[in-house]
């Protein structure tokens, strides 16, 4: 039998602003009776999830101490952490979540890669040493947690490095060092970035970034060193003779890129105002992105893109516009349209683009609005059902759990990507917006908006035992 959980995630504002640290929020049990007024508006519609849904609530533990797992297995100070319990006011109480876990059969494990589509295993770190030898974790379920930093700035976009992550906001690029205490550094100013991706065995960090929106390439080399030079280390001046960066093309206004590994080869797919931009990554001595197709006057403008591999073989260009979602044929250069939603005389929001696993690239789920829906990528349904978010979601994301995840003003949704069932919910008692920014195998990366003067980073831990008895 499924059994609801109420989750009160609380954390201490008081000491929010100290750069040098990152505080998890603790959880604390709470009356699920004293709490059934908060109940969610966003049940599986589902008669029978319904009856299941009013079972036993299932209580958190209060004892998370850091992120690393290393510390679970420490004792920390009792007389701290009830000084630090007691300072939590009812203002801060109201920021909580509230979880609520369904049946989560449809959960699934791993990374999923495209066809010849290594994952990368070298990965660079930055003051890097963490201890992997941590203790078990008494929960099974889901945790959320946040860093204590806050950005003035909006947060735009965040990508991976190594174990730590690179933050890029409307005015500068930065590194949350999340080995030790979570300080932050700051690498360019004065610069905008919309849109980041790592791609650590070439060094180099992708972006769209600046008021012109180009494609630039920043070496993590050049970008190391400001780290080094920041924190005085003795082998730092040796500064590297080369610019810091290149762009790509001459490219403006870019809305959106995706990068996809087929065999070793990477392509670079750049969504434009009136076209669609394909590079392909040329090694040494080359070591930059060269040109390889353009398919210009499109009639969508692609908002969102990317590429499959038909079997193996084909490559197709896959994009999202306000009108629906669109294919072209690389041989041929043919564009057509793969779903046109019929339930909305307005424009629509793409959201995401899923290739399906074990579907050779060619059977695909499509997010937009509040929907999603099965096609292949010759616009045939494939699955008589449709993806039915609880509410407008601000963001949609796939990730590695082979899961889908939309994170709404009032609710986390986490759904299988292969049935669209509700695996879980997690309820904000206060409406918020979030919005995606990454995640890296069991790790999901996402930032409240700027909303207040301030925002900050929440990241959630998916894949813990017995994920899938939420």
């Amino acid at each position: 039998m499924v059994r609801p959980g109420i989750i009160s995630l609380d954390d201490d504002d008081s000491d929010s602003d100290n750069e040098e640290g990152n505080e998890p929020l603790m959880f604390k049990p709470i009356n699920a009776s004293s709490s059934r007024g908060a109940l969610p508006d966003l049940l599986p519609k589902s008669p029978q999830l319904r009856r299941e849904m009013n079972g036993q609530g299932r209580q958190m533990s209060d004892d998370r101490a850091d992120e690393q797992p290393s510390s679970l297995s420490s004792n920390p100070n009792a007389d701290s952490r009830a000084s630090i319990q007691h300072s939590f006011s009812n203002r801060d109480r109201e920021k909580s979540f509230v979880g609520y876990f369904g049946g989560g059969a449809g959960a699934g494990g791993g990374t999923v890669n495209r066809p010849g589509r290594p994952q990368d295993v070298n990965q660079v770190q930055i003051n890097v040493t963490p201890n992997q030898n941590g203790g078990t974790v008494e929960n099974d379920a889901p945790e959320i947690r946040k860093y204590k930093k806050k950005f003035s700035g909006e947060i735009l976009c965040a990508a991976l490095w190594g174990v730590n992550l690179l933050i890029g906001t409307d005015s500068g690029l930065m590194l949350l060092d999340r080995s030790g205490q979570g300080k932050v550094y700051p690498l360019i100013s004065r610069r905008r970035f919309d849109q980041m991706t790592v791609l650590e065995g070439q060094n180099i960090l992708v972006t769209i970034s600046g008021r012109k929106r180009r494609i630039r390439v920043f070496y993590l080399s050049w970008l190391r060193q400001k780290i080094l030079r920041t924190e005085g280390a003795g082998n730092a001046n040796t500064t590297e003779k080369r610019n810091g960066w290149v762009n790509v093309g001459d490219l403006q206004g870019a809305i959106h890129f995706k990068i996809v590994r087929y065999e070793r080869i990477k392509f670079l797919v750049v969504g434009l105002e009136t076209s669609i931009e394909i590079y392909a990554w040329a090694p040494k001595p080359y070591h930059k992105f060269m040109s390889f197709k353009s398919f210009g006057s499109l009639t969508h403008v692609p908002l969102i893109v990317d590429l499959t591999v038909e079997e193996n073989a084909r490559l197709k260009v896959l994009y999202g516009s306000h009108e629906g979602f669109h294919a072209i044929d690389l041989d041929s250069a043919a564009v057509y349209d793969i779903y046109t939603p019929t339930t909305t005389s307005s424009s629509t929001t793409p959201h995401c683009i899923v290739v399906l696993p074990n579907s050779n690239g060619m059977q695909l789920l499509l997010c937009y609005d509040n929907e999603g829906v099965y096609v292949n990528t010759y616009g045939r349904m494939t699955k008589n059902v449709v993806l039915q978010w609880g509410e407008m979601p601000s963001s949609v994301a796939y990730i590695s759990t082979g899961q889908i995840m939309g994170w709404g003003n009032k609710a986390i949704e986490i759904r299988s990507v292969d049935t669209g069932h509700l695996d879980g919910v997690f309820m904000h008692k206060k409406a918020q917006k979030l919005k995606f920014l990454c995640e890296r195998n069991d790790k999901v990366f996402f930032s409240s908006a700027k909303g207040g003067g301030s925002c900050q980073i929440y990241f959630m831990t998916l894949n813990k035992p017995g994920m899938t008895n939420w």
